[in-house]
This record gives C-alpha cells, sequence and structure tokens, in this order.
C-alpha cells in the first residue's frame, strides 16, 4: 500500500491498526462506521478546516517496535502538533501498545496509522514516494538533525528505547541523525527526540511556505472535512 496515495482516505476514518496481510501493510478502520453529522460550531469548522489545510503528507514518523504506550502516545502528540498526517509502525518484537481513549488527549484520532512487519516491502514504499529515509543513531556518519534538509519528502525511523533500530532496518537504511547534546547524557527519551526532530522539520518547512500550501487536493479535504466534522 503506497503511503501517499492511500493517506487521505485512511486519515479520517483511522482510529486503530491492523496486522498486516503476508507481511503487507494494512489499515484499519477499527470497527469504525461513518455516523449522523452532529451540531458542530462555525468555531471548530474553521480549526479543523485549518488543521487539515497544514497537514504534511510528505513528512512521516517509522516507529521501530517502540513498546511503552507513554512514549507511542507522546510521539503521536507532537505529530498532531507539528501537522504530521500520518505514521508508520514497524512491529516484529513488540506487540502495538494499546492506547487509552485519553492519552495524548486522544492524539491518535486525528494520525493516520499503518502498520507493517515486512521492512524491505515498508523501505521500498516509501522511496518510491521519493522520502529520504533517516534513523537515529550515533555512528561516526550520523548527520546533525540541523544539517538535514527537511523540505525534503523525508520519512524518520524512532529506533525501539533498548535495543536501537532493528538489524533489518539498519541494514535497508544506513543515513543516520543524531541531536548534539552539551551534558553529561548521551541520548533523549525517544518521545523528546521526536518532538525535537520534528520541531527542525517545522522550522524550515514553515519557512519555505509549505504550512502555506495544503498537500490534500480539494477532493480529498472535503472528504476529510466532512469526516472529520463528526469527531
Amino acid at each position: 500500500m503506497l503511503f501517499y496515495n492511500s493517506l487521505a482516505k485512511e486519515f479520517g476514518a483511522l482510529s486503530g491498526v491492523a496486522p498486516p496481510v503476508n507481511g503487507v501493510a494494512k489499515a484499519s478502520h477499527n470497527g469504525y462506521q461513518p455516523r449522523m453529522p452532529r451540531q458542530i460550531t462555525e468555531e471548530r469548522k474553521e480549526r479543523i478546516n485549518k488543521v487539515l489545510s497544514r497537514r504534511q503528507k510528505d513528512l512521516t514518523l517509522v516507529m521501530d517496535n517502540i513498546w511503552d504506550p507513554h512514549n507511542v502516545s507522546a510521539v503521536l502528540r507532537s505529530c498532531d502538533a507539528f501537522g504530521v498526517a500520518g505514521v508508520h509502525l514497524y512491529y516484529t518484537d513488540s506487540q502495538w501498545p494499546d492506547l487509552g481513549k485519553k492519552t495524548s488527549a486522544s492524539a491518535k484520532k486525528w494520525i493516520a496509522r499503518t502498520e507493517h512487519t515486512d521492512a524491505a516491502a515498508m523501505v521500498g514504499d516509501l522511496r518510491a514516494q521519493g522520502m529520504q529515509i533517516l534513523r537515529t543513531g550515533f555512528s561516526e556518519r550520523a548527520r546533525r538533525v540541523m544539517d538535514v534538509d527537511f523540505t525534503r519528502p523525508t520519512a524518520i525511523i524512532l529506533s525501539n528505547e533498548h535495543r536501537g533500530t532493528s538489524p533489518e532496518l539498519a541494514e535497508l537504511v544506513p543515513d543516520e541523525i543524531y541531536i548534539p547534546m552539551q551534558g553529561m547524557v548521551q541520548s533523549f527519551n525517544v518521545s523528546v527526540a521526536a518532538a525535537i526532530i520534528l520541531y527542525q522539520a517545522f522550522i524550515q518547512r514553515d519557512k519555505a511556505g509549505m504550512y502555506d500550501v495544503p498537500t490534500f487536493s480539494g477532493e480529498e479535504l472535503d472528504r476529510l472535512k466532512t469526516e472529520w466534522y463528526t469527531r
């Protein structure tokens, strides 16, 4: 499933994930059924319209076996805050954490999620969309996060809290980025790292005016608005 092309269709209704079939990524509606339109204020409509118009289809995160639901929830909250339209979940060693309805103020409602178990297929899909794929790491070849051009279509792999990047992903994605630190500790919590990286991407994209031009088509936006108005 090509992420770009399917994202708008899945984005509005996604509230969960489903396991891939034969290693193929699958989006889940998690039992979601369209509801009858409810009363919605013009103020809320305007807010939804503005949020959707600024969503970035070509900026995404890949969560690599991140097991702590609090970390996952915090990452999703940062994604919503910085206009990321959807994320990828690569889970082979861990189960997708159960996210309660109240976690991160239900940020999960607004972020499309697609699960994968086949690293090669996922990476190939992202590259077919023209994305540069980067992973967090500390090797000698790693680049500082501020030296990355985030105005390009970009996917960032966030590694597992304890084991780092899965070997199969590390083999497929050699490009690493890191956040310079000046203290005694050598790493950030994964959710903090995600927020810092996304903020750097936001600064660059905002300066380039990328948030002022919708990445969804008019038809896609109309469909998404209809779905979001019922939430």
